[in-house]
């Protein structure tokens, strides 16, 4: 099975910019939908964006216009251009399918804070 390792993540102030990782150690091309997720401190984990083989996308209202997810295949690669982070953000990010059906990676913690 596919393995994600999410990397890219940091402590920010608000307004700042990240981008995040996520490499698949194997190819992710037959992956039709790929998304990243994340998960505050007593919250359950939810989906920030999504994209599909074709650049289809989608985001969650919280992030629309601040947030970029993309792909690349040719290096089995997900991105998340994260801008504007707001204290809200802060949360461990994690990609996986969408709808997930690979295991969880480690994810990277995200934290936003003056």
């Amino acid at each position: 099975q596919v393995q994600l390792v999410e990397s890219g993540g940091g402590l920010v102030q608000p307004g700042g910019s990240l981008r995040l990782s996520c490499a698949a150690s194997g190819s992710i091309f037959s992956i039709n939908a790929m998304g990243w997720y994340r998960q505050a401190p007593g919250n359950q984990r939810e989906l920030v964006a999504a994209i599909t083989n074709g650049g289809r996308t989608n985001y969650a209202d919280s992030v629309k216009g601040r947030v970029t997810i993309s792909r690349d295949n040719a290096k089995n690669t997900v991105y998340l251009q994260m801008n504007s982070l707001k204290p809200e953000d802060t949360a461990v990010y994690y990609c996986n399918a969408h709808p997930r059906f690979l295991d969880w990676g480690q994810g990277t913690q995200v934290t936003v804070s003056s």
